[in-house]
C-alpha cells in the first residue's frame, strides 16, 4: 500500500496537517502553519522574506504573479520563492491553507 504524497500538489484529504508539516520540515521548511483568511480579503502586490509552499484546504483564492492569475481550490498547491511579487484575493467564503515557510535569513 502506498503512502499519499503530502506535497502541495496532492489533494489534502488522504493526510492531515501533521503529515504535511513533517514532509515540509524534511524539505527544510522551518515554519509550518495554517492560515485562515476572511471572505473577500484582498492583499495587493507584496513580497515575503521566505520561500513558501502551500496547499489550499478550504474555500478558494486567486494568486497573481506578474500577469498570470491562478484560481486555487481545495487540493491545489502553490509555491513562491522569497522576494516574489504577488497578490492574493480570497473568495466569498474565505479560504484556509496550510503553508510551509523556509526563512532565508535575508
Amino acid at each position: 500500500m502506498s503512502t499519499p504524497d503530502p506535497s502541495p500538489a496532492a489533494t489534502p484529504a488522504p493526510f492531515g496537517f501533521d503529515t504535511f508539516a513533517g514532509a515540509l520540515r524534511a524539505q527544510g521548511f522551518d515554519e509550518v502553519l495554517e492560515r485562515r483568511w476572511a471572505p473577500g480579503t484582498v492583499l495587493e502586490t507584496h513580497t515575503h522574506p521566505f520561500d513558501a509552499k502551500a496547499v489550499v484546504v478550504q474555500g478558494e483564492m486567486w494568486l497573481t504573479e506578474g500577469t498570470q492569475t491562478r484560481h486555487l481550490r481545495p487540493g491545489d498547491g502553490f509555491a513562491l520563492a522569497a522576494g516574489t511579487p504577488h497578490a492574493e484575493r480570497y473568495g466569498s467564503a474565505g479560504a484556509t491553507y496550510w503553508v510551509g515557510r523556509r526563512n532565508t535569513g535575508g
